[in-house]
């Protein structure tokens, strides 16, 4: 198997970073899931030796490589298997993730593609089946990085050298320097009642206008906390409330395929037409999951200046400074509360969740618009105020 190379050194930098500032630390009180893929040994061996020197004890993980991001269900019984043996989903599987109290997630793949091309109520199903454990996973301090792989490097069509190079270089900075920036958009976000993003159709040569609610929204710094790489500020409309059409323009992998040139319709929340230059079929999966896959879940700036290149990868291209996302389906629950467990914050989120406000699906997708020079993109306001791409970040017009 070919493998990039990559000194120990830095591996055990990565691995102390994600441990140390994302995960906040390891105690004795702490059961720390590492999950990922064997061809991302590497880095999972030092996370593990990490956790342990902290007192705290790893559960490792190990997913095969033939089902990526360690879901339910491997890309085998999702191609053979039958409703009945998809929904039979094993009670020690919950137990493992209820049992942990933090979490770590290496992504990278021997073979991306393993889950293409599946019918679409197929694809539904596999969602559906992951949210449970999606959501024990974001109850948890988490947090998820990419490890390089030939797959990969070839998807962004990069030699693995230069593809690796790029991602530990980004992957280990010191993610911390970027909260300054995004400090200082927090009050729009925080004080705002609408968020209204202009973007280009290349095709209709028109503009395009959609409106997001943020009235009952909270925004989320991203420095490293959930992500690595990252640089984002992100919220979660008010599903309800959006409105208009948006073109995103850059290619996002998702389920083994490209999606990109995509234009979104809304009315009252939902999503009313929808079309993609490419990968077209992969977003009618993506749409048709459930009744909250027709709505928004996220709206979020990139902030990350040192992420010159838009690489495919979710995890890459939603964290390029001067772009901005949306993700089809679920709700983020600690954009609406601090604290998703008190008491108080479980009433409030079921009673968004019966107005409309919070969004509940089994998807959540994050598709990308590009706001630098030569994007899609056009103006970003919040409450009629602008907010502008100066120096490969976001700040206030």
């Amino acid at each position: 198997m070919i493998e990039p190379r990559i000194d120990p050194e830095t591996l055990d930098r990565w691995a102390r970073l994600l441990v140390e500032h994302s995960l906040g630390g390891v105690t004795s009180d702490d059961r720390v899931m590492i999950k990922g893929e064997r061809i991302a040994w590497p880095l999972m061996e030092r996370l593990e030796r990490e956790v342990i020197r902290a007192g705290g004890i790893p559960d490792v993980c190990l997913v095969p490589p033939n089902n990526e991001r360690g879901r339910v269900w491997s890309a085998a019984m999702a191609r053979h298997g039958t409703s009945a043996q998809l929904e039979a989903v094993p009670a020690w599987h919950r137990d493992r993730y209820a049992s942990m109290t933090k979490y770590v997630e290496v992504l990278g793949a021997e073979d991306p593609a393993s889950y293409a091309g599946l019918a679409a109520d197929t694809a539904a199903a596999l969602a559906r089946a992951d949210r449970p454990y999606a959501d024990l996973r974001l109850a948890r301090r988490w947090v998820i990085t990419l490890y390089p792989t030939p797959a990969f490097a070839e998807m962004e069509g990069l030699s693995l050298e230069e593809y690796a190079g790029f991602v530990v270089g980004a992957s280990t900075v010191d993610p911390r320097p970027l909260l300054a920036a995004e400090r200082l958009l927090a009050p729009l976000f925080e004080d705002g009642r609408e968020m209204e993003v202009v973007t280009w159709h290349p095709d209709e040569r028109r503009e395009l206008v959609l409106r997001l609610g943020l009235g009952e929204s909270i925004p989320v710094l991203s420095h490293g906390l959930r992500n690595v790489p990252d640089g984002e500020v992100f919220t979660s409309p008010d599903a309800g409330s959006v409105e208009g059409e948006i073109f995103l323009d850059l290619p996002v992998l998702n389920g083994g395929a490209d999606i990109s040139g995509m234009h979104l319709v809304f009315e009252r929340g939902e999503i009313t037409s929808f079309s993609a230059r490419e990968g077209s079929e992969q977003l009618a999966a993506i749409v048709g999951t459930d009744a909250g896959s027709r709505r928004l879940g996220e709206v979020a700036l990139g902030m990350n200046p040192g992420l010159t290149r838009a690489l495919k990868h979710p995890l890459f291209v939603e964290k390029v400074g001067g772009t901005l996302h949306v993700a089809i389906g679920a709700s983020y629950e600690t954009c609406y509360v601090r604290d998703p467990r008190e008491p108080e914050a479980r009433a409030r989120l079921e009673e968004l969740a019966a107005r409309g406000v919070l969004n509940r699906s089994a998807q959540h997708v994050d598709v990308v618009a590009d706001f630098r020079e030569g994007g899609c993109g056009r103006r970003v306001s919040i409450d009629g105020r602008p907010l502008v791409v100066r120096d490969r970040v976001w700040v206030p017009g």
